[in-house]
């Protein structure tokens, strides 16, 4: 296998499995840049993929090969309706936002297993016949050397992931609703006196955490898993947290960090196929991605700053 084989097959698997963690990540930036914290992000995931799982199986007999992508819009909405029992809790009910998110978490796992188990009469679903497969790029994939490295045999959601990163940066950045939305994280009393619907907005940024983690639970169920279990999701939504608070509550920097995790998780995938990795016991590379995360926030998350009135419930009238 020569370097650029090697190179192609590192580069297609990382981009591949940090698209759902992307999606997440992206989620919480828009739930925290609005001063609610969101654990419940690996919740939204699970519930995302078992969404997208159970209503592709639903659909494909009649629809085909659009039920996978269907499915994801579904399961971003369902996500999104899903997201408003934290945001009740944490916002209206003004109840601690670590435990709310903790409870939506173990409120998705312990729905989806009944349901399934209700639906299906075991743990798991049935296998989906159309899933969102790698493909190639029309004429990108034709470019000599680059074409074969980063646009060949790649899901069409991974570049979805990264162009939506983009889209994300320049509404929280460059748009009126963004200026709101990180102002009622910042100074919520500030923002309120100028006439910023402090609660409508961290409602608007959870609901919207919800309908993009919903995506990237659901792209990782369609692409990646093919079928919906309790452990299918298994941390890629405290991942997703992670590489959030690594990449600073700013949409490129998540999105560079879950590139990172996605490369960690991709060894665990392709080490038989690299030269120098093959040797190494396939448990410490499917472990690579936690140590990598503890390694990564151990080191920058001291020097992150996060959203001043992040965890904070604003009480109209009281500093």
């Amino acid at each position: 296998m020569s370097f650029l084989d090697i190179l192609a097959t590192i580069i297609q698997a990382t981009l591949l499995t940090a698209a759902p963690l992307i999606f997440t990540a992206l989620g919480g930036v828009f739930s925290e840049r609005s001063g609610v914290v969101n654990i419940g992000l690996e919740g939204l995931m699970l519930f995302g993929a078992f969404t997208s799982i159970l209503t592709t199986l639903m659909m494909q007999d009649s629809l085909g090969a659009v039920s996978p992508w269907l499915s994801i819009l579904i399961a971003a909405v369902a996500c999104a309706i899903f997201s408003l029992i934290h945001a009740v809790a944490s916002i209206t009910l003004k109840a601690d936002q670590t435990v709310s998110g903790v409870a939506l978490n173990f409120l998705a796992a312990g729905l989806s297993v009944f349901l399934i188990k209700k639906i299906f009469g075991k743990g798991q679903t049935d296998f989906i016949d159309f899933r969102i497969n790698k493909s190639d790029i029309p004429v990108l994939s034709d470019i000599p050397v680059l074409g074969n490295i980063f646009f060949s045999s790649i899901p069409v959601t991974s570049y979805m992931a990264i162009l939506v990163a983009f889209i994300v940066w320049y509404i929280i950045y460059k748009t009126p609703f963004g200026l709101r939305l990180r102002s009622v994280g910042e100074h919520p009393m500030a923002a309120d006196t100028m006439g910023i619907n402090v609660t409508g907005m961290r409602y608007t940024g959870v609901m919207i955490s919800g309908f993009l983690a919903g995506i990237g639970g659901a792209v990782y169920a369609t692409s990646i898993s093919g079928n919906f279990a309790g452990g299918t999701i298994s941390g890629q939504g405290f991942l997703a947290l992670a590489a959030m608070i690594f990449g600073k509550w700013h949409p490129i920097g998540a999105m560079g960090a879950a590139l990172f995790f996605g490369l960690a998780q991709s060894l665990s995938l392709i080490g038989a196929q690299i030269p120098l990795l093959k040797d190494i016991p396939p448990l410490i590379l499917t472990l690579a991605p936690y140590v990598l995360t503890i390694l990564a926030l151990a080191g920058f998350v001291g020097r992150a700053e996060a959203p001043k009135a992040l965890g904070t419930p604003y009480e109209k009238g009281k500093r």
